[in-house]
């Protein structure tokens, strides 16, 4: 099962230690005891994963999934969530962290929980797949229906035979007879 489990957007100083500016976590395939120490630990990486990652701007995103979500999608999410996260939140407000709002990031980590919504790529693709499993049960059943038209061919070249044979004998036995 493809899953999200937490998103950040970090604040990556040149120098200096990270800060979490805006976070969303889906803990619920964690028991309730486990996802507080869960839950701290997504940020303890996220902030690490940033400190540690060479980047050319002040702001990093970090999507911590399961091994089964596929790249493309989380790097176009992690795109798509800096690109909104700088257009709603002013740089000036990076000094003060607890007074950053972007409430839009627990509706990403709910919505593409699915990657195909977050990849259109991936969308067309088993759009197609689901074409050629159709079009392969159609091919296979003209085949089949061809199969049944060449036995019904069969069999009307037969019974045309066996009627031209009934018409001759059924000729030759009236020809004996004189109808009145």
């Amino acid at each position: 099962m493809v899953k999200i489990f937490s998103l950040s957007v970090v604040l990556a100083p040149p120098s200096g230690s990270c800060t979490v500016l805006s976070n969303a976590t889906d803990l619920s395939s964690f028991s309730f005891y486990q996802r507080g120490s869960v839950g701290e630990f997504m940020t303890f990486l996220s902030r690490t994963v940033a400190e540690r990652t060479p980047q050319a701007e002040q702001l990093a995103a970090v999507i911590i999934t399961d091994q089964e979500y596929p790249v493309r999608p989380a790097f176009s999410l992690l795109t798509k969530i800096l690109d909104d996260f700088t257009a709603k939140v002013p740089q000036s407000s990076f000094s003060n962290p607890s007074a950053i709002s972007f409430s839009e990031i627990n509706g990403y980590i709910q919505r593409y929980q699915d990657p195909r919504q977050a990849d259109t790529i991936m969308k067309v693709q088993q759009e197609l797949d689901e074409t050629k499993i159709v079009l392969h049960k159609t091919i296979e059943s003209v085949l089949e229906r061809g199969e049944k038209l060449d036995n019904l061919v069969e069999r009307s070249t037969a019974l045309s035979a066996q009627s031209k044979m009934f018409y001759k004998t059924a000729k030759k036995q009236n020809s004996c007879c004189v109808i009145m």
